[in-house]
């Protein structure tokens, strides 16, 4: 099965995990003349990584370029082509806010421009361990766009990883990543079996034994959907939260763990149920090997709902079938880091770049948002939501399982507004030269 995936034909940010340390950079484009919009497919094609290219000359470095539902409509795809794709993809995310929970604070009324409109048609990303790197990767990707009028550069967010290698809230981040079949690159569970390709990848088939097509083939094989979405993050009210309702002491950190699903130090409550331990939350082949299901039902030692727990149950038997959902998850963070001790928001512009990337756009990334992580039904717990990334906004409540008395917290706030975001689309090698060639 493994050959059978053509790695050289999927873009490397498809399928490769971030560095550890990083730096990373997503500019956005509209396309003003069709000709110049087909022209930076053409170069682009010459400049984003695949996934065969394991040992770039920069490194662990790569370049990606995603086209939005309206990039393909200013690129001038037939409408055969543009009624092949998936529908959540052609309405975009601004559309769909309603039913992602981004309302109030969180609607596409508030988004940072120009995020959410119709000016959004192309999303070049680019990773690296560093800012040097970064900086020459982004060179050379620089000639595909800058010296084409007829396309223009309307938007950037860098991205760093914080000196603590931590998200903004404090905790270890990019530990899970699936296993796909066929890659033969490993995923971090070794528990967890390898999905199918066609779970990610269109042109293969997926759990279910479907196969995610489109009209022609060449557009979508080897392509997969994202969704991007700038999450600000209000660090200082979680950090008041934290200290207003623990006792003081270690119950702080084990309230921290609870809401999360693992120490600050990525140590599983899983695996450290009742004191960290940074050496297992540092160690890449031990601090996401763990399943609740057959380990933890009840969710006693991890609550059913923590983060992590909600956003990748594993194999809960509550959560239905959860390979049918799971996806590949990327966080980069953003922003200035509030110091240590700080209790009040600064007004500093922090959180992640959050990018979902796999094949089916409405059972993955918006099932999990609606059903998983906007919801409780699914694990027993109502409407409560998850503590950490909900969206929408008003309080909410949390409930910690343990005996002989269940801990519950009343009025968590929301600590995840957000910003912006798109649907897009990753093509193939072979599909960004197909764009490019096509003519009116």
């Amino acid at each position: 099965m493994g050959a059978d995936v053509d790695l050289h034909d999927i873009q490397r940010g498809v399928l490769s995990p971030r560095p550890s340390p990083y730096a990373a950079t997503h500019l956005v484009f509209r396309i003003d003349t069709r000709a110049d919009g087909r022209e930076l497919m053409r170069r682009a094609a010459a400049v984003v990584t695949s996934a065969a290219d394991g040992v770039s000359p920069l490194g662990e470095t790569w370049v990606s370029l995603a086209v939005t539902g309206h990039g393909l409509r200013a690129l001038g795809v037939p409408q055969e082509s543009w009624d092949s794709m998936a529908w959540e993809f052609r309405q975009g995310m601004a559309a769909r806010a309603i039913a992602l929970g981004d309302t109030g604070s969180s609607g596409p009324e508030r988004w940072e421009p120009p995020l959410g409109s119709p000016d959004v048609h192309v999303v070049l990303a680019a990773v690296a361990p560093d800012t040097a790197l970064l900086e020459a990767a982004i060179d050379r990707a620089r000639p595909a766009y800058e010296q084409l009028a007829g396309v223009t550069a309307i938007w950037r967010q860098d991205c760093h990883a914080l000196p603590t290698e931590a998200e903004p809230f404090g905790y270890r981040d990019g530990i899970s990543h699936p296993a796909v079949e066929g890659s033969g690159i490993p995923g971090s569970n070794p528990l967890e079996q390898p999905l199918k390709a066609g779970e990610f990848v269109l042109g293969y088939p997926d759990e279910l034994g479907g196969v995610q097509t489109t009209t022609p083939d060449v557009l979508g094989r080897n392509g997969s959907y994202v969704a991007f979405r700038k999450l600000r993050q209000d660090v200082a009210a979680f950090r008041r939260f934290l200290r207003d309702n623990s006792t003081g002491g270690n119950d702080e950190e084990l309230l921290a763990a609870k809401v999360m699903g693992r120490w600050r130090s990525g140590a599983p409550l899983a695996l450290a149920p009742e004191r960290d331990d940074p050496a297992l939350g540092a160690d890449r082949s031990r601090n996401n090997a763990f399943l609740f299901g057959s380990d933890d039902p009840d969710g006693f030692t991890t609550p059913g709902g923590c983060h992590i727990r909600r956003a990748n149950p594993r194999d809960s038997a509550v959560a239905g079938e959860p390979r049918l959902h799971r996806m590949i998850r990327r966080g980069a963070a953003y922003g200035p880091l509030l110091p240590d001790g700080v209790l009040d928001d600064d007004g500093g512009d922090r959180g992640l770049m959050f990018t979902f990337v796999g094949a089916h756009l409405g059972r993955q990334f918006e099932f999990a948002q609606t059903q998983w992580l906007n919801d409780g039904v699914f694990f027993g717990a109502g409407d409560a939501r998850d503590p950490i990334a909900a969206t929408g906004d008003g309080p909410g409540d949390y409930t910690i399982p343990r005996r002989p008395v269940r801990r519950r917290l009343r009025g968590v706030p929301r600590f995840v507004t957000t910003r912006g975001g798109e649907y897009a689309f990753l093509p193939s090698l072979t599909a960004l030269r197909w764009l490019g060639e096509q003519t009116d």
